[in-house]
């Protein structure tokens, strides 16, 4: 099943190329908003999960290209990213120790909204393409064994960063938890209708060019340590996200009137615009293509607009 909030955060399930309002079968669950109807209607599933599901193929819906589309999750109480996760195809001996940061929920933003590079001296702007988990129910001190029984669905996400700001024992914070930088969606895929999350193909575009394409199987730890080791550090609530980390080969700059569109195979593709009021410019290569060439520096360095270097 698809589910996501479109219009005024009325609540959808997709069906094909339309959505179906299913708004008055959840309205008896507890909520003051549409952020915690969402996670009331996930810890509650499976006692609606049949009602949806013929409202879905019974239902009058709507054409979805004529709505707004919002984000699914508006408000997550945590969001959890993994840090340095990937294999990066074979070019790592050995993994990274496992690692993640907390990224603020009023980050998030949904399909067709705008990322927002800010007035600040980041030497790049960047988008890492990711597999995002959204967690079922209440997960405390999980075991690997047991961890997949604590996933609902999956969703896009595009982790945000600022680079190269500091101070440099809390670049995470300055970095990621900016407004904008967490865009998800364009919805929810419940787990039942991805066979592998551990074998989904990847693809970022910025302005139709494929920047990142890569498969989830290069994770260097796999999604139930992931959720095992989060669940340790903190207890996750339903409709928490977790947001699995990416191969870092494919990153390059995002800059103002960029089209930057993202598919996790069976997610979707999710689209956003990138707004930068400074007309900042970088070089269009990626991490790899910069490496490749022998410059110095992980990143291309930033060309025209403030904060260039002279």
């Amino acid at each position: 099943m698809k589910i996501l909030y479109f219009d005024d955060f009325k609540l959808g399930v997709l069906n094909g190329d339309t959505v179906v309002d299913v708004t008055d079968l959840v309205a008896d669950i507890p909520h003051t908003g549409p952020e915690n109807l969402i996670s009331g209607l996930i810890e509650r599933f499976d006692d609606y999960r049949a009602k949806l599901e013929d409202a879905a193929g019974n239902g009058s819906g709507v054409p979805v290209s004529g709505v707004r589309i919002r984000p699914p999750l508006p408000k997550p109480y945590n969001i959890d990213c993994m840090a340095v996760n990937y294999m990066e195809n074979g070019t790592r001996d050995e993994p990274a120790p496992i690692n993640a940061f907390h990224k603020s929920p009023n980050a998030i933003i949904g399909d067709g909204d705008t990322m927002v590079c800010q007035d600040i001296p980041a030497t790049i702007f960047e988008g890492e393409a990711e597999l995002g988990l959204i967690i079922g129910k209440r997960a405390q001190n999980v075991s690997q064994a047991d961890a997949m029984d604590y996933v609902f669905g999956y969703t896009n996400f595009i982790d945000g960063s600022a680079r190269g700001l500091g101070p440099g024992g809390n670049v995470f914070y300055m970095m990621k938890s900016r407004e904008t930088f967490a865009p998800i969606g364009p919805y929810i895929v419940t787990k039942d209708e991805i066979n592998d999350p551990q074998k989904l193909d990847v693809k970022l575009w910025v302005n139709g060019e494929v920047k990142q394409d890569f498969n989830t199987d290069d994770m260097a730890h796999k999604i139930p340590r992931i959720i095992e080791w989060v669940s340790s550090i903190h207890t996750l609530e339903p409709g928490d996200i977790i947001a699995t980390g990416t191969n870092h080969r494919g990153l390059s700059s995002f800059q103002d009137g960029d089209k930057v569109e993202l598919e996790c195979e069976g997610c979707g593709r999710l689209t956003i615009n990138i707004q930068d009021d400074l007309k900042r410019t970088w070089a269009r290569t990626t991490r790899l293509e910069h490496a490749e060439s022998g410059a110095e520096g992980v990143q291309t360095p930033q060309l025209t607009g403030k904060y260039a270097p002279s």
